[in-house]
């Protein structure tokens, strides 16, 4: 018999048990599509994640008081806080600093805000956060109106604002702001620019924040000892270490750091935080397998039982098939075939299950669409595998039975 005649009596002999093999089919469908969901949802985050940072410079780095606290499946151990990085700190490093590079220096004033222009007003869960005239550029930000602030406006603290594309449609709609004045807390700004939409990350929402001069939010800021955020963006990756050697020696000269004393605060590069994010994210895809794996055999247990039933309600028509010359492999090349089937059957549902749920996750947290071909191509091996496993021991039973027994089965 070709493979064309065994999928053809496989599909039959499904046909004729068609409610049962669904529900096989079900389980397997709902191992492989949580499998491939989550994966998916993890592939999709990381090429978000990457292009995230790719955006800000691969060869920037930045200065704070403390670590990122990125502890995904660690020890649970919290990065150890230094003295907050002061205003007057990160101004002179910027200043002091004689190499070619551009400093941003940016800090938060408030986190849970409002804004109004007009009838209309936010809700309270918005960003200020104060910012140079380099920041919007070290943030992978880009202007979709307006302008951006100029570094006497930054050093001014003048009453200037440019709005995230979020608040800016909830304050204007399709209108534009730009040179009209908005209030939040007690100051009024003049809108000056818009930034162009761009995705969360690690939380943060830049649609849903206001910037104001760097200076401006010194003087608004909530906090009585907030910490400035310094980046540093080198020319080229060639140079980065080196620069990021010049910027240590020049910060210790700045927060008065002994000789023998460590750093009293952190340098991470841009790059370095995207790949612990990713690793961390390997904890993540570990659970998911498991979830995944421990559904699949659940199923090839379910599968292999019924093919197993399937042997035995059918023994008369193996029988009979023997008795005109089948031989065992025959028989049993057709068993496997029939879980094989069914496996893909589940594997084509749980697959499309799994990428569409996958990227809905992913495209809800700001990622992209993806069509994971790799794990489209590696489900499909799996459910073949698991066919090949639940039923060859059913087959094998199939092939060794006596055709004249078999024939006297009733």
């Amino acid at each position: 018999m070709t493979y064309t005649e065994n999928v053809r009596l496989a599909l039959h002999a499904i046909n004729s048990n068609r409610l049962r093999t669904m529900l096989t089919a079900l389980i397997i469908a709902i191992g492989l599509s949580a499998l491939v969901g989550i994966l998916t949802t993890l592939d999709a985050v990381k090429k978000s994640m990457t292009e995230a940072f790719s955006s800000m410079g691969a060869n920037s780095f930045t200065i704070r008081n403390r670590g990122t606290g990125i502890r995904i499946g660690g020890n649970g151990v919290r990065p150890k806080p230094f003295a907050s990085i002061r205003y007057e700190e990160a101004i002179a490093f910027k200043k002091n600093l004689e190499i070619p590079v551009t400093v941003a220096v940016s800090v938060f004033a408030s986190d849970g805000a409002t804004a109004k222009y007009g009838s209309k007003k936010s809700n309270p869960n918005i960003n200020i956060q104060g910012i140079d005239e380099n920041s919007l550029n070290a943030q992978g930000l880009d202007l979709a109106l307006g302008r951006n602030f100029s570094k006497a406006e930054a050093e001014q603290g003048t009453n200037l604002c440019i709005l995230g594309d979020d608040l800016k449609t909830t304050l204007f709609g399709d209108d534009s702001p730009i040179d009209k004045v908005i209030t939040t807390g007690n100051g009024r700004f003049k809108v000056v620019g818009v930034t162009a939409k761009k995705g969360s990350s690690m939380g943060f929402n830049g649609g849903r924040t206001i910037y104001v001069p760097l200076f401006k939010a010194k003087i608004i800021n909530e906090s009585a000892n907030p910490s400035y955020t310094i980046t540093v963006m080198s020319p080229n990756s060639e140079e980065t270490e080196k620069i990021i050697g010049e910027a240590t020696s020049e910060f210790r000269n700045i927060r008065k750091v002994k000789i023998k004393d460590p750093n009293n605060f952190e340098i991470s590069k841009s790059d370095a935080v995207a790949q612990t994010l990713i690793e961390n994210l390997s904890y993540v895809a570990i659970g998911g397998v498991a979830i995944g794996v421990i559904t699949l055999i659940g199923a090839s247990i379910g599968l292999m039982n019924i093919m197993l039933v399937s042997v035995t309600e059918r023994t008369r028509e193996i029988g009979v098939r023997k008795a005109i010359g089948a031989n065992p492999s025959v028989i049993r090349k057709q068993f496997l075939i029939e879980a094989v089937v069914i496996c893909l059957i589940g594997g084509v549902m749980g697959i499309m299950f799994g990428i569409l749920l996958g990227n809905v996750i992913s495209l809800l947290m700001g990622g992209s669409f993806i069509i994971p071909w790799l794990f489209i191509i590696g489900g499909f091996g799996l459910c073949v595998l698991v066919g090949v496993i639940s039923g060859y021991y059913p087959a094998k039973k199939a092939s060794k039975l006596d055709p004249v027994e078999a024939l006297r089965y009733e």
